[in-house]
């Protein structure tokens, strides 16, 4: 009997364990439209219950000779690389009769730009609603500004806009670098003058120094989006780092979109990863896996522990992130200008 396990990575705020398991739970009903599995359970990874090692369970428990263990993660870095699979291998050795398969984490997928997309064009509506409800009378006259080119006569020409797509940050470079390929991705899509990049933590740049980055391309306005799936410390973290600055730059416009969560894009694509888990389809999470064994006896990762995973472990030493990609051809560029951006 198969059953499907989905293994969020957990959060010290609780409402974003909440959404997590209310995320599943819309994935579990495109599921039950779409296969014939009888069994699914959701757990968490660290520092919230149920545990992946209670998730199984729950699924050998209702009679799961197979089990699809799929990571909502946004990335395969050391969590999707590492330690979950070693949380499947000693499940593996408890439950002998039982078949496991992994699937992979979100990655880069052309859904994940039509979500930033819509994030960007809902915090673009609410900016223009903020600012029409102070000058425009009427509500007729306020509901006439919501659109694109209204965002042009409201003060926000393109050519001036910049977004900032800020990351958790991991200490595996791979994972990194795919935030980079989706945030080249978006700048073609987004038709904005610049786009840049930065991490939560663990790495740079700092949200602080993406901000600056916008600024220093001649940004007057600039989105940013958060390139998490829920709310959580991250989340919190990022807004009070926005309010922030913007009591210190009162002549720029920061605008916060939303976290990725609760859209039928995402959903339709863990769904997706679930099936390839569940089919044994799923490519592996990394060149390197082969080693894998090794670093997780190395270090003994276990999670039954109350351990803060929050990414925010800070690096002092002075590596620099100056690499400057521009590009002096037109892609997407509404003002027909030569602009620059870095992705």
């Amino acid at each position: 009997m198969d059953a499907i396990l989905f293994i969020g990575h957990g959060s010290r705020e609780q409402a974003g364990n909440e959404q997590l398991l209310a995320f599943t739970k819309k994935v579990e009903e495109v599921l039950r439209q779409r296969t014939d599995v009888p069994i699914f359970e959701s757990c968490f990874l660290e520092l919230t219950v149920p545990t992946i090692a209670t998730g199984i369970r729950r699924c050998v428990e209702q009679g799961a000779t197979r089990i699809a263990a799929v990571p909502i993660m946004l990335f395969s870095a050391g969590h999707a690389k590492l330690h979950i699979p070693h949380e499947l291998d000693e499940a593996r050795e408890k439950y002998p009769n039982v078949t496991f398969t992994y699937g992979r984490p979100i990655g880069v997928h052309e859904n994940i730009i039509e979500i930033l997309l819509d994030r960007l064009k809902n915090a673009q509506g609410e900016a223009v609603l903020e600012q029409a409800a102070t000058s425009v009378a009427g509500t007729a006259s306020l509901l006439s500004v919501v659109n694109q080119s209204a965002l042009k006569e409201q003060g926000h020409p393109l050519s001036e806009t910049a977004i900032l797509l800020v990351g958790r940050g991991s200490s595996d470079a791979d994972a990194n670098s795919e935030l980079y390929k989706i945030g080249r991705l978006l700048w073609e899509a987004s038709g904005v003058a610049d786009l840049e990049l930065a991490y939560m933590g663990v790495t740079r740049p700092t949200p602080e120094e993406g901000l600056e980055r916008c600024l220093q391309g001649g940004a007057k306005t600039v989105y940013v989006l958060p390139y998490l799936l829920f709310t959580g410390v991250l989340m919190n973290r990022l807004n009070d780092l926005l309010a922030a600055f913007r009591a210190s730059r009162p002549d720029v416009r920061v605008e916060l979109a939303e976290f990725l969560g609760f859209h039928d894009h995402l959903t339709d694509l863990v769904a997706e990863r679930a099936i390839e888990a569940l089919e044994g389809k799923a490519v592996a999470n990394c060149d390197m896996c082969a080693f894998r064994k090794m670093v997780v006896f190395d270090h003994h990762h276990h999670h039954d522990h109350d351990h803060d995973h929050d990414h925010d472990h800070h690096h002092d030493h002075d590596h620099h992130h100056d690499h400057d990609y521009h590009h002096d051809h037109d892609h997407h560029n509404p003002s027909g200008k030569k602009e620059g951006a870095s992705s």
